[in-house]
């Protein structure tokens, strides 16, 4: 097992100690603390669509035009060719609450080792199309594979980050020859959470969505970093606020209903032991992210999402798999430690075809 713990720098912090006594004319007086800047609301904010047309992202975007279930859809991706190729691919499978533009830095940093980097916003989130129907981890492998067909790719290495941890399983077991290596970084559905979360209703949760406010959804997102809420993860408040402004904010809210469903419907837990491609659990060991918490009561919660447990207990039920571990990293390491991030996936892929 890799173990990369992290070492925070030392920070010296100290005060200045005037000698002399002060009088009672010359008074000794602390100087002001400034107080904190007031965090953005978004109010006036220019709206954007379902598709989040006008959000910018880190290389150019392509759409993959096709028909789901009779309808015409659009597949978002980005494909980073490298300067200098190596002859390997790497695809990326986003979270539930993000898009492909999350994957900024690996795209960077994969591209520049001479692999060809595909990352796309798989139907139903980022800038692809968000119909309203039923949504399936075996909807989403296969549109992948219509997304490798489409650019020629017969095989490539898969790094996933949770919710796409649960599409990477689903994807390798269906696929296993098109897979070269898996790297499942904070995956969700290490534990079989329908055994603790009870079901809810898609109208619940679509007004619970609608329900959220920027105020809520920061809160939300500084769980995924515990320790490391930075300002450059404002972007994902500004998102949401931005698109809540928008007309189509209900069917936005909708689609986010399925596809919590989709996560509900398709666990992984019972298929890890079935794995047959070489894995990578790279694990944020400050991560409690539990599915559904808010649907079950505290102590049924308390046990659940403690990610250390899960990434050595995964290990072992994965066969051959390897295990990495981030200290004082919560549920998105490749956003928090990059650089230790794509070290251990670099090293995971070096030999892998």
């Amino acid at each position: 097992m890799m173990n990369i713990r992290t070492l925070a720098p030392l920070a010296l912090l100290g005060a200045a100690l005037l000698a002399g006594c002060a009088t009672p004319q010359t008074p000794s007086v602390a100087a002001p603390v400034a107080a904190p800047a007031p965090l953005p609301t978004y109010a006036d904010a220019e709206p954007l669509g379902a598709a989040m047309e006008g959000w910018k992202y880190p290389y150019p975007v392509q759409m993959l035009s096709f028909e789901l279930e009779g309808r015409p859809v659009r597949m978002a991706y980005m494909d980073v060719q490298p300067a200098q190729p190596n002859g390997k691919t790497v695809v990326l499978f986003h979270g539930k609450n993000f898009g492909g533009d999350y994957w900024a830095g690996t795209l960077a940093a994969l591209s520049a080792q001479g692999y060809r980097v595909i990352a796309p916003d798989q139907i139903g989130f980022g800038r692809s199309s968000k119909p309203e129907i039923k949504y399936t981890f075996a909807m989403l492998s296969d549109n992948t594979v219509r997304l490798l067909d489409h650019l020629k790719v017969g095989r490539a290495a898969v790094v996933a980050n949770s919710m796409g941890g649960m599409l990477g399983v689903h994807f390798a077991r269906r696929n296993p020859e098109r897979v070269s290596a898996l790297v499942l970084e904070n995956p969700l559905g290490l534990e079989d959470y329908v055994l603790s979360i009870p079901p809810q209703q898609t109208p619940n949760l679509q007004k619970l969505e609608m329900a959220q406010t920027p105020v809520s959804y920061r809160n939300f997102v500084r769980g995924y970093f515990p320790k490391s809420y930075r300002p450059e993860f404002e972007r994902f408040v500004e998102q949401f606020a931005r698109v809540q402004l928008s007309g189509e904010y209900p069917r936005f809210a909708l689609v986010s209903a399925l596809t919590y469903q989709m996560i509900y419907d398709g666990p992984i837990y019972n298929e890890l032991p079935r794995l047959t491609v070489p894995t990578l659990l790279a694990i944020g060991q400050l991560d409690r992210t539990v599915f559904g918490r808010r649907f079950a009561p505290p102590e049924v919660v308390k046990p659940l999402g403690n990610f250390p447990q899960l990434g050595k207990a995964a290990q072992q039920r994965i066969p051959g798999a390897q295990l990495v571990e981030f200290e004082d990293v919560g549920h998105v390491p490749h956003l928090e430690v990059p650089e230790r991030f794509h070290a251990a996936v670099l090293s995971f892929l070096a030999d892998k075809r």
